[in-house]
C-alpha cells in the first residue's frame, strides 16, 4: 500500500504536459512579426553593459583580445540560442523553457525551471530599473539621489538601498501599464528605442575605425612606462599583463569569454511568444538567430573601436566610451553616447518585463501556480493578472532593495534553463513518431509488440537494428541524457572548485578527471549511435549530439561559478517554490485532472513534440 502511493506520487512529479498538434487556438493576440522577435531579442539582449562591459573586460582580463572574448562568448551563447530555436519550431507556445520542461521531463522540473526563470526577470527588471535612474540621475548632476539621501535613509548593508529610489519604481509601473496595453504596442515601443541604440552603436564603430590607431593593438611595456611618466599617479592604471593584441595570455580570453557571455543573455525572451507571433514556428527560430548575431556584431566592432581609439590601460572601467571620445578630441560625442545608454536600458528594461507574465501565465493556466494569474484581459488580449502582479513586485523591489547580491541569482536560474532546454533538445531528437490518427487500442497494440520484439542487449546499444527510433532506443537516450547530466556537473564541479590539485598534477584528481572523461565520452557513444527522428522542422539544431552536450557544459561550468552565498540565497527561493507546488501546484495541476479520467488498462497516451502527427512516450501508471 504504500509502495503504491509512494509510485503514484513519484508520477505525478514526472508527469508531461499533453500538447495538441500544430498551432492551436489561444486567448492570446497573434500580432508579432519576425522582425518585432528580432526587435526584442535584440533589445533585451543588447543592453547597457554594451556600453560598460567591452571597457571593463579589455581593461582587466584581455586588452584588444576583448574581441576575441565576445567570439568565444557568442558562440557559447548560440549553442544554447540554437537549442531554443529548435524547441521555437516544435512548441509553439507561451513559457519558453518551462514549457520545454515540462513536455519532455516532467512537471517538478518544469515547475523549478519557470520559479527560477521568474526570479531571474524579477531582480533583472528591478536592477535595470534602478540603473536606467542612475543613468539618468548622473546626466543631470546626482540632484535625486543626493535629495534622498539626505532626507529619507534606508541604508542596512545587502538588504535595503541606501535611499528608496521612487524614479525606479514609477518607470516599472509606467511599462507595467504599456505592456498591459498589448504585444503589438510594446513590440512598437521596443523597435523605436532598438533602432536608436543601434545607430548610436553604429556612430561609435564607425568613430572607432575612423579615428582609431592599429597601434594600439600592438602596444608594449615600454607604451606603458612612457604613458606612466606622463602622469602624476597611476592609481587608475592597474596591471597590463606583457603587451601586444593577447597582454593577459589564453587564461585572459577565458576569463574575459566567461565574463562577456553574459552580455548575450536575454535571448531568450523570444521563445516566450509563441502564443503571440504570427508565425511562431518560423519566426522563434529567426528571430533567436538573427537577434544573437546582430548582438555579437554590435559587441565585437564596439569593443574593436574602443580598443583602437585609445590604449586598454587607460580605459575607464566606469564610462570607457566618454572617455575614448574625449581621448580622441570628440568631447561632444559622449552625449550621444549617454542617449544611447538610455535607449538600450530601456529596451533592456522592456525585454526583461516582456516575458515575465508570459512565464507565470503559462504556469498558472497549467495550474502550478494560482489560476487567477491566467487572466487575459478580453480587450488587449494580454496576461492582465501576470503582468500587475509581476510589475508591482519588480517596482517594490527597485523601490527599496539593495539588488547587487541578487545580481547572480539571475544567472543561477538563466544558466539552469538553458541547460534544461540543451537537455529536452538532446532527448527529444531521439524519440520514435507515432501517428496520432491511431486508435488508442491500436497503440497500446503496436506498443506490446514493439516491446516484445526489443531487447536492452550490448548491440542494442551501440549497433541498434533499426534505422528509427523505437521505444527502447528512445528510452536509452532518456537515460544517456540524465546520466550525462549528472556527470557532467560532477566533472564541472571537479574542475570548478579543485583547480589547484588538478593543476599540480595530483594524481587521485587527474585519474577522477581522466574517469570522469571516460564516462562522459562512452554515454555521449551510445547517444550518437542511436537512430535520430526524421521528422522535418523548421529548424533543427545541427551536430546532435555534440552541439547540446557542449552547450549543457558550458552553462554548468558557468554555475559552479556561483559563490556559497548565492547557492544559499538560491536554495531559499527553492525552497519557496516548493511550498507553493506541494501545498497548491501538485494538486491543481491540469495532468492531475487529465489522469483522473479514466483510461483503458491504467494508461494514458500523450501527445510528441514535433507537433506534427506524433505522440510520447509517457506510459505512466495513471
Amino acid at each position: 500500500m504504500l509502495w503504491q502511493a509512494l509510485r503514484r506520487f513519484g508520477c505525478k512529479l514526472v508527469r508531461r504536459r499533453t500538447l495538441e498538434p500544430g498551432v492551436t487556438e489561444t486567448r492570446l493576440a497573434r500580432c508579432l512579426s519576425t522582425l518585432d522577435l528580432v526587435a526584442l531579442g535584440v533589445g533585451s539582449t543588447l543592453g547597457a553593459g554594451v556600453y560598460v562591459l567591452a571597457g571593463e573586460v579589455a581593461k582587466d582580463k584581455a586588452g584588444p583580445s576583448v574581441v576575441i572574448c565576445f567570439l568565444v562568448a557568442a558562440l557559447s551563447s548560440i549553442l544554447a540560442g540554437l537549442c531554443y530555436a529548435e524547441f521555437g519550431a516544435r512548441v509553439p507556445r507561451s513559457g519558453s523553457a518551462y514549457l520545454y520542461s515540462y513536455v519532455t521531463v516532467g512537471e517538478l522540473w518544469a515547475f523549478t525551471t519557470g520559479w527560477n526563470l521568474i526570479l531571474s526577470y524579477v531582480i533583472g527588471t528591478a536592477s535595470v530599473a534602478r540603473a536606467w535612474s542612475s543613468a539618468f540621475d548622473n546626466l543631470i548632476g546626482n540632484h535625486i539621489s543626493h535629495t534622498l539621501k539626505g532626507t529619507i535613509s534606508l541604508h542596512v548593508p545587502h538588504v535595503l538601498a541606501e535611499y528608496p529610489d521612487f524614479f525606479a519604481m514609477g518607470l516599472v509601473l509606467l511599462l507595467t501599464g504599456l505592456l498591459a496595453l498589448g504585444a503589438r504596442e510594446s513590440a512598437l515601443v521596443t523597435k523605436v528605442f532598438t533602432v536608436v541604440n543601434l545607430l548610436v552603436l553604429g556612430f561609435v564603430i564607425i568613430s572607432g575605425f575612423i579615428k582609431g590607431d592599429l597601434h594600439n593593438w600592438m602596444l608594449t611595456e615600454g607604451d606603458y612606462n612612457l604613458a606612466v611618466a606622463g602622469l602624476n599617479n597611476t592609481d587608475s592604471m592597474g596591471l597590463v599583463g606583457s603587451g601586444g593584441f593577447v597582454p593577459f595570455g589564453i587564461e585572459g580570453i577565458l576569463r574575459g569569454a566567461a565574463t562577456c557571455f553574459y552580455a548575450f543573455v536575454g535571448f531568450d525572451c523570444i521563445a516566450t511568444t509563441g502564443e503571440e507571433a504570427q508565425n511562431p514556428q518560423r519566426s522563434i527560430p529567426l528571430g533567436i538567430v538573427i537577434s544573437l548575431l546582430v548582438c555579437f556584431l554590435a559587441y565585437f566592432g564596439v569593443s574593436s573601436a574602443l580598443t583602437l581609439m585609445m590604449p586598454y590601460y587607460q580605459l575607464q572601467p566606469e564610462s570607457p566610451l566618454p572617455e575614448a571620445f574625449l581621448h580622441i578630441g570628440w568631447g561632444p560625442a559622449r552625449y550621444l553616447v549617454a542617449v544611447g545608454s538610455l535607449c538600450a536600458l530601456s529596451t533592456s528594461l522592456l525585454g526583461s518585463m516582456f516575458p515575465m507574465p508570459r512565464v507565470i501565465y503559462a504556469m498558472a493556466e497549467d495550474g502550478l501556480l494560482f489560476r487567477a494569474l491566467a487572466r487575459i484581459h478580453t480587450g488587449t488580449h494580454t496576461p492582465i493578472m501576470a503582468t500587475v502582479v509581476s510589475g508591482i513586485i519588480a517596482a517594490f523591489m527597485a523601490f527599496i532593495f539593495e539588488l547587487t547580491d541578487l545580481v547572480d541569482l539571475m544567472s543561477i536560474g538563466t544558466l539552469l534553463a538553458y541547460s534544461l532546454v540543451s537537455i529536452c533538445v538532446l532527448i527529444l531528437r531521439y524519440q520514435p513518431d507515432q501517428v496520432m490518427k491511431m486508435g488508442e487500442e491500436e497503440v497500446e497494440l503496436q506498443e506490446e509488440q514493439i516491446q516484445e520484439a526489443e531487447k536492452l542487449t550490448l548491440q542494442a546499444l551501440f549497433c541498434p537494428l533499426s534505422s528509427i527510433p523505437t521505444l527502447l532506443s528512445g528510452q536509452v537516450v532518456y537515460v544517456c541524457s540524465s546520466l550525462l547530466a549528472l556527470l557532467l556537473t560532477v566533472f564541472c564541479l571537479v574542475l570548478a572548485q579543485w583547480q589547484i590539485p588538478l593543476l599540480s598534477g595530483d594524481p587521485v584528481w587527474v585519474a577522477v578527471v581522466v574517469l570522469l572523461l571516460l564516462l562522459i565520452t562512452g554515454t555521449t557513444g551510445v547517444v550518437w549511435r542511436q537512430p535520430q527522428n526524421s521528422t522535418p522542422l523548421h529548424f533543427k539544431v545541427p551536430a546532435v549530439p555534440l552541439l547540446p552536450i557542449v552547450s549543457i557544459f558550458v552553462n554548468v561550468y558557468l554555475m559552479m561559478q556561483m559563490t556559497a552565498g548565492t547557492w544559499a540565497r538560491f536554495g531559499v527561493w527553492m525552497l519557496i517554490g516548493f511550498a507553493i507546488y506541494f501545498s497548491y501546484g501538485i494538486h491543481h495541476s491540469l495532468e492531475e485532472f487529465k489522469s483522473d479520467q479514466p483510461l483503458s488498462k491504467s494508461r494514458t497516451k500523450t501527445v510528441d513534440l514535433d507537433l506534427s502527427r506524433t505522440i510520447d512516450l509517457d506510459l505512466s501508471s495513471s
